[in-house]
């Protein structure tokens, strides 16, 4: 393997040693990329164990696909499209979703040390949950995309399959759609905290 000045593997060294078949080159896949599997595929789900099934199938589908892989995409971006199908893959299954928006909660409860002000934010957070789990899987699935991996709109539209356009659109469908569906969770306007 090629390591870059810091030491690392650089990746098309280890995506083609992997093409080969070196189970050290997975393994370096896998120990480089399975946290960031993880975190989408549990904000998407909202459920750990249904998060550890769907990055499995994840570095299964890589495993399986790596020969797939032609490097005119960013890596990133090819393992994210396969994250994605597997999050669509899960659903399908009948999976129960609901991601987590941590800034769109931060927005609604102001942070507060007291037992009440805690129960109130999980009690937020959950109605959060509950109505981003409801939105269609393009919307849902920009959302994640955007707020926990902190991708452009470029970078989503290639790995989901649509226009820079298109995750803008679906991007300002869903934050109209949270805000009418959330807004009773919003203080009142002059009201003090």
């Amino acid at each position: 393997m090629v390591l870059d000045a810091s030491g690392e593997a650089v990746i098309e060294d280890v995506v083609e040693a992997c093409r080969r078949g070196d189970a050290d080159a997975f393994r370096e896949l896998f120990e480089t990329y399975k946290d960031r599997v993880y975190s989408i595929a549990l904000r998407y789900s909202g459920n750990p164990a249904a998060a550890m099934d769907i990055a499995q199938d994840t570095f299964v589908k890589l495993l399986s696909r790596i020969g797939e892989y032609r490097s005119e995409a960013s890596f990133d971006s090819w393992l994210y499209r396969l994250v994605v199908n597997s999050c669509i893959d899960d659903q399908r299954r009948g999976r129960r979703i609901a991601p987590f928006l941590d800034g769109l909660i931060d927005a609604v409860c102001a942070p507060a040390e007291s037992v009440l002000h805690k129960l109130m934010r999980a009690e937020t957070e959950q109605r959060v949950q509950d109505v981003v789990a409801r939105l269609a899987p393009e919307h849902r699935i920009v959302i994640v995309l955007r707020y926990t991996e902190g991708l452009s709109y470029d970078e989503i539209a290639g790995i989901v399959g649509c226009s820079p356009g298109t995750v803008a659109s679906r991007l300002n469908r869903a934050h109209k759609i949270l805000e009418r569906r959330l807004a009773h969770l919003r203080p009142e306007q002059g009201a003090k905290s």
